[in-house]
């Protein structure tokens, strides 16, 4: 193969994977606070196994909100995933809460008073990435993968998917040639199910919703198709492995084809610079390539606890850029304000929107009317193209 001709795999996990049910209650928990106060500070860490879940973390909020409506939340998350297992029950699960209030220390170097502006909630990296191999601008590998098992929740929610349990995972390997994305080589589908159905059942009733996530004429050869290796996946979920809140980082962002700072998003509210400054360094590398400044953009961001300022903006268009990337950066600074609050107030973060992300990916996502994916429009094009003149 030449340099442009290689093949890239990416996974995606559904919402019933156990670390999955974990992100969804811990953004369940980060919504009902904001829903009731707009200044609320969360930080909840969700932990399930066989019929138990553990909620853990600190939180500055309405008191209004106590241990009983957090199980509750827990148990909705559960029920509305699909769990009514014997192993793992919405209703019958033990969970425990053990959430306490922010540590001052952390309060005193985040909140904003005075002349003091609003500093992060800690220190770290963040990157955004964007590309031109989907019309969502993600790399085509992840967005194949988390677009099967969405088709595979759909049609099991609707009833059309008789025997298929929550837990599930993809794993598509992509074809390049001149770097361009042609079709799958390999496509792997693991998925809990009834112990009445067979392998061959299940890839039976999983093979249309792949085909149909796929772009004609890229399913890959049918010995490479590959439904529930082992041959069986009855046990799953929770029951199956345990699970813990911000596990499927790479999941969540661009299935490896961009670098990832170390930060999971779930259970953080937007003074989290681990969520929102990622956010909005997709948000920024996604405008540059709608704006035709470049077909791949990369941007780090980094931030010091209770700085405001980011400490460096870092831009790689990977040879396809149309200008200088040092300007391109001080453009990227003109246009947004690149402090925790800026970043909030430009995409609407204080607000509850979270519980959606959990699943099937933070991004490559439809802006949604009530402020859902804020990060995915592109209306920046236009002032970043003013600004770089």
């Amino acid at each position: 193969m030449g340099r442009g001709d290689y093949l890239f795999t990416s996974e995606s996990v559904s919402e019933g994977h156990p670390d999955k049910v974990c992100d969804r209650i811990s953004d369940a928990v980060v919504d009902a606070y904001l829903a009731l106060d707009t200044n609320s500070r969360v930080a909840c860490e969700t932990l399930v196994t066989t019929n138990r879940v553990v909620l853990a973390g600190e939180v500055r909020g309405p008191e209004s909100i106590t241990a009983e409506t957090l199980e509750s939340l827990a148990r909705t998350c559960i029920r509305e995933i699909g769990y009514e297992q014997e192993g793992f029950h919405w209703a019958k699960a033990d969970v425990e809460v053990h959430v306490h209030a922010q540590s001052a220390d952390i309060a005193m170097g985040v909140d904003q008073a005075g002349n003091k502006d609003q500093g992060a909630g800690d220190q770290g990296i963040m990157f955004g990435y964007a590309c031109r191999e989907t019309e969502a601008l993600m790399p085509a590998p992840l967005h194949y993968a988390h677009a099967i098992l969405a088709e595979l929740a759909r049609a099991r929610h609707a009833g059309d998917a008789p025997g298929l349990g929550p837990d599930s995972k993809s794993q598509v390997t992509l074809r390049y040639e001149d770097g361009v994305p042609v079709g799958a080589t390999s496509v792997v589908v693991s998925t809990q199910h009834a112990a009445e159905l067979s392998q061959d059942d299940v890839r039976a009733v999983v093979r249309p919703y792949v085909v149909n996530a796929l772009p004609d004429g890229w399913m890959c050869e049918e010995d490479k198709f590959y439904v529930n290796p082992t041959g069986r996946f009855v046990i799953g979920g929770p029951d199956g492995d345990a699970g813990v809140t911000g596990r499927k980082i790479i999941v969540d962002t661009y299935g490896g084809a961009a670098p990832h700072g170390g930060g999971a998003f779930s259970g953080k509210d937007p003074t989290k610079v681990d969520r929102s400054a990622a956010y909005a360094a997709r948000y920024l590398a996604k405008n540059v390539v709608a704006a035709n400044l470049a077909s791949r953009c990369t941007i780090q961001l980094a931030y010091a606890i209770g700085v405001a300022e980011p400490l460096a903006v870092y831009v790689d268009t990977h040879g396809t850029g149309e200008i200088d990337e040092a300007r391109l950066a001080g453009a990227l600074r003109a246009v947004m304000d690149l402090t925790p609050r800026g970043i909030g107030a430009h995409l609407g973060l204080a607000r509850p929107i979270f519980e959606r992300t959990a699943a099937y990916g933070h991004f490559g996502r439809e802006p949604e009317a009530d402020g859902g994916f804020s990060w995915e429009r592109t209306d920046l094009v236009e002032p970043l193209l003013s600004a770089v003149g």
